[in-house]
């Protein structure tokens, strides 16, 4: 072991390098999570209460659920890039100041408007916009933060576990805790307890001191140009081409999948909010257990070999569901197991491609990458939610549900193909290019 000489002549050990010291050390980074874990909490309120305030509170058909969905993931498709040129222009944390402040404004209206009568669905279906462009404009940055707070690329993965693992257990405990709160107070008024969860992640925003380096100004910008650097950097390299490429079917996947679950648990299965919470509550105890496990399995097994099992994972559990039948308890617990294998494999591939994707980008560019992924993972979610919808009305949600299982399993044969699941150790990592428009 290293040691040092102290002035009194005595010997200790070296201080271990900052690299080499857990994040359970860095305060900052540690105020920022648990912020982002009290809004990810409230955030599953959300997630449930506005499709239910739909089909409770309206008695919306399965168009109309579909339609809420694609706009609350849309932004992401005609936003994220945009978003991404900006966020690579200014300092992160007062843009995530900017879009908790609004979020927490129009969660907020949902209750208040419904308390006086005033919420129209369409009244909605703009407040689930708004809060999805601003969601946009959130993750976009925060992902782009936390290298900031975190500093050390060796601490990438620990990092994204500790935020997967904070996802997954907001995903184990919300929805039970929404269903309850849904059940207890009706959709629109369980919406509080989000607002007060940003106002939380405002407070452990503004607590954070590390300072935050100035982006480097080129001498000209141009939104154009900079926007198809940040496409470029994505398709031209190796490791993040394949990824964005199976970004979209993911997610178009999950969100169909989730879309009609929650119509045909409710409408033919006859479940209540409640039990809905439940089955979810209970399903994303495989996210919880995929994220708790990330680190260690990507020690002992090839990157490649961990995400390609996990997204197959995704792929292939939807087809539980339509094969549901016979007593309640049987349903339910087929709902479950569909669901909770699904989610460990979300857990799991979500830690492997964040990490691959901080590694094999540079700072500079690091919003553009984020913003381009964004836009093709919630972009396929947005189209999900439209496309479930359409099938929903056109045929029984158990048939419309078969075809989206059906589908979904066979993206396994373009990612046993894909170059990334042959990746044997994560990447190392890059240095930051000259800033595109400088002499």
């Amino acid at each position: 072991m290293t040691v040092v000489d102290h002035p009194d002549g005595t010997v200790a050990p070296e201080p271990p390098a900052a690299s080499d010291r857990s994040l359970w050390h860095n305060q900052d980074f540690l105020k920022f999570w648990s912020g982002e874990a009290l809004s990810l909490f409230g955030s599953q309120i959300t997630n449930l209460a506005l499709p239910l305030t739909a089909v409770i509170y309206f008695n919306a058909t399965a168009q109309q659920v579909g339609l809420l969905r694609f706009l609350q993931w849309a932004p992401y498709l005609f936003l994220a890039m945009l978003f991404g040129v900006w966020v690579d222009r200014y300092r992160r944390k007062p843009i995530m100041l900017l879009a908790n402040s609004v979020r927490l404004v129009a969660i907020a209206m949902v209750p208040l408007l419904a308390f006086y009568d005033l919420l129209p669905i369409g009244g909605l279906m703009v407040i689930a916009c708004v809060v999805g462009i601003f969601s946009v404009l959130f993750e976009v940055s925060w992902l782009s933060f936390v290298p900031t707070l975190v500093k050390h690329p060796t601490r990438f993965v620990e990092a994204n576990q500790k935020m997967g693992v904070t996802q997954s257990t907001a995903d184990v405990a919300g929805p039970g805790a929404a269903g309850v709160l849904i059940g207890w107070l009706g959709p629109p008024t369980a919406l509080v307890v989000d607002a007060l969860s940003y106002l939380a992640s405002l407070a452990m925003l503004l607590w954070i001191r590390t300072p935050e380096p100035a982006p480097p100004r080129a001498a000209q910008r141009h939104v154009g140009r900079e926007l198809l650097e940040g496409v470029r950097w994505v398709f031209g390299h190796r490791l993040l081409r394949p990824l964005a490429l199976l970004a979209p079917f993911t997610n178009f996947s999950l969100t169909c999948v989730s879309t009609l679950f929650l119509l045909y648990a409710v409408r033919d299965k006859g479940l209540n909010a409640a039990t809905v919470g439940l089955i979810l509550s209970v399903s994303a105890v495989g996210a919880l257990v995929g994220a708790l496990v990330s680190r260690a399995i990507i020690r002992r097994f090839p990157v490649g070999l961990v995400y390609g099992v996990a997204l197959a994972a995704i792929y292939t559990t939807p087809l539980l569901i339509p094969l549901a039948d016979g007593p309640r308890p049987v349903v339910v617990g087929l709902f479950m197991l569909s669901l909770l294998l699904g989610y460990l494999g979300s857990g799991l591939s979500n830690v492997v491609q964040l990490t691959i994707r901080q590694t094999s980008t540079p700072t500079a560019l690091m919003g553009r990458m984020n913003a381009a992924f964004r836009t093709l993972l919630f972009g396929g979610a947005a189209l999900g939610g439209l496309v479930a919808g359409l099938i929903g009305g056109a045929m029984s949600l158990r048939a419309a549900l078969t075809v989206v299982a059906v589908g979904s399993a066979a993206m396994v044969v373009p990612l046993a193909l894909s170059s990334v699941v042959r990746l044997r150790t994560m990447p190392e990592p890059v240095g930051d290019p000259a800033p595109a428009g400088t002499d």
